[in-house]
């Protein structure tokens, strides 16, 4: 009976959230898969196993593969040496460079590519400085539209995903456990091989994982830095639908898509709770130590100026070439409220910066109210956590675009005709958010004691008041933490929000993808403004949050 009762409480905690994601993310799929597999005005009805044995898609499929392996060992050889100095070492502003190494993760990816032409673009810092000095009139450097300007922005993107997981490890780990080795008589050599690295393989696996899921799913990135020629599956998902207007193909490619993210997805999972073990390495976070040997002053060194050029040039060369003349720095940020052409269906791009506030605020309401009792259901209950924690990869790995998609098709026709609707947009962040917020939290909540609920409740508190006086104020910061998490994710969306954001309604991404699409210096230098603005915003969140983290840890 008291099983029975546990079960009812969990089922009830989690209802709100698997009505949500039935209604908005596994309906507008089938409704997709329906519409795919009629012949109508849209589709031509091809199956999946048709477009899988098509040599066009399985080029795609195998650039797609490529560049992500290949953008996952760059990540890899760039982030460990700075997981390890910032995680293993304590030195000054160690937090502050933390922090910074985190910020790109939580960088929209248009303002990534923003950023990145801003630097290296033709009419970038870098190539202005070399024809200033060189005395040319081209520009020496010709990154814009090449594989290797796409893998450097990747891995300016990804880097805060080896030192968030491997990091977090080197943090945590008892150095203890490497001296007991050393008493022993192991050399060094040896007690990395047999004691260190095999303790640390599964974090490096979870980030590895996690990296090429990023990288395989790519939009935006591809979409303006690499061009027409180097299309991955998620651009041909987009061109697809948006130009050639195949649902069919769109489909089956977003199908072959899911099925490699789900396995990535569910491999990341695995070895995050193999690298989440109740070791006593794990369970006390030592404060590091300081770097004594040359070797290891040379490694932080080393690793804070990494953070510096390859993470801060691209942000700093961003805000300063959104800046005008000297005589009138502020003027592509002073143009964002003017219509220049006149046009009569113009859009303020300040109102955009408005509409994803008020979309991000509404992401985050949503995420929070949705998100915080799945975590507790998911938290009291094992079994029912493992089953959500898979669940809840399947918006991860689904392609934005595909989401985007079958919000046009699901939501255009009554009952439930929402197409022209400015929530559908918050709602689609707050699916993309919802499974970043409860892994987030559910750690915390696992680790709360709960003999200090008990202690509340034999003392004559009730349940709310035992989470009102006992439960909140314990994880008061990193459900903040969650919220901030889930309001950086909605401002910065890109994918979803191409197809589904009403003309009226634009957000700051699609607004600087609109720029960034038209001719002139005013559009560019508007585009480098939005982007600086939005840059700031999820600068400022991603500080927070590690503030938050700080306090809860």
């Amino acid at each position: 009976m008291k099983g029975c009762r546990a079960s009812l409480v969990t089922l009830l905690l989690a209802a709100p959230a698997l009505g949500f994601l039935a209604l908005f993310f596994f309906y507008p799929l089938l409704r997709i898969l329906w519409v795919s597999f009629i012949p109508s005005d849209l589709s031509q009805g091809t199956p999946p196993w048709q477009v899988a044995r098509d040599a066009t898609y399985l080029r795609v499929l195998a650039f797609t593969t490529g560049q992500a392996a290949l953008s996952t060992g760059l990540t890899l050889l760039v982030g460990l040496p700075i997981a390890f100095a910032l995680g293993r070492f304590r030195f000054p502003t160690q937090r502050l460079w933390r922090a910074l190494a985190v910020v790109p993760f939580v960088m929209p990816t248009v303002v990534t590519a923003a950023a990145f032409s801003a630097l290296l673009g033709p009419r970038g810092a870098v190539n202005q400085a070399l024809q200033a000095v060189l005395g040319v009139s081209q520009p020496p450097i010709q990154l814009q539209g090449t594989l290797t300007l796409v893998l450097i922005a990747h891995v300016f993107y990804n880097v805060a995903v080896v030192v968030r997981i491997v990091g977090g490890f080197w943090a945590a780990f008892n150095p203890r456990v490497e001296e007991a080795a050393a008493s022993l008589g192991a050399t060094p050599w040896q007690t990395v091989r047999h004691v260190t690295l095999p303790l640390a393989l599964p974090a490096i696996g979870a980030a590895c994982a996690l990296t090429f899921l990023f990288t395989f799913t790519s939009f935006g990135v591809m979409l303006l830095l690499g061009g027409a020629r180097f299309a991955t599956l998620e651009v041909e998902i987009y061109r697809q639908t948006a130009q050639l207007l195949r649902l069919d193909v769109a489909t089956s490619l977003a199908l072959l898509q899911l099925l490699v993210t789900a396995t990535v997805s569910w491999l990341a999972g695995q070895l995050e709770r193999r690298a989440a073990v109740p070791l006593e390495s794990q369970t006390v976070r030592f404060a590091g130590r300081a770097p004594e040997t040359w070797a290891a002053r040379l490694l932080v060194l080393g690793s804070v100026v990494v953070v510096l050029l390859l993470l801060g040039a691209p942000m700093f060369a961003l805000a300063a070439r959104s800046l005008g003349e000297a005589d009138n720095p502020l003027r592509f940020y002073l143009a964002l409220g003017q219509n220049t052409r006149n046009a009569f269906f113009f859009v303020p791009p300040l109102s955009a910066v408005r509409n994803s506030l008020m979309f991000a605020l509404a992401a985050a309401l949503i995420c929070i109210g949705l998100g915080l009792p799945l975590a507790y259901a998911m938290a009291r209950d094992a079994g029912f956590s493992r089953v959500m924690e898979g669940i809840l990869l399947l918006p991860i790995g689904a392609s934005a675009v595909t989401l985007g998609l079958g919000y046009v098709v699901a939501f255009s026709a009554p009952p439930l005709n929402l197409r022209t609707s400015p929530l559908l947009v918050p709602v689609a962040h707050a699916l993309i958010a919802l499974p970043f917020v409860v892994r987030s939290v559910l750690p915390a909540l696992r680790a709360l004691d709960t003999r200090l609920r008990e202690a509340a409740q034999s003392l004559g508190a009730g349940p709310l008041a035992a989470l009102r006086h006992v439960d909140l104020p314990l994880l008061s910061a990193p459900f903040g933490s969650a919220a901030v998490f889930a309001f950086t994710i909605s401002i910065g969306e890109f994918g979803a929000s191409l197809l589904i954001a009403r003309p009226e309604f634009p957000t700051m991404t699609t607004a600087i993808f609109r720029f960034l699409g038209q001719p002139g210096e005013m559009n560019y230098g508007q585009a480098l403004a939005m982007s600086t603005i939005l840059m700031l915003v999820t600068l400022v969140s991603a500080l927070l949050i590690e503030w938050l983290n700080e306090r809860w840890r």
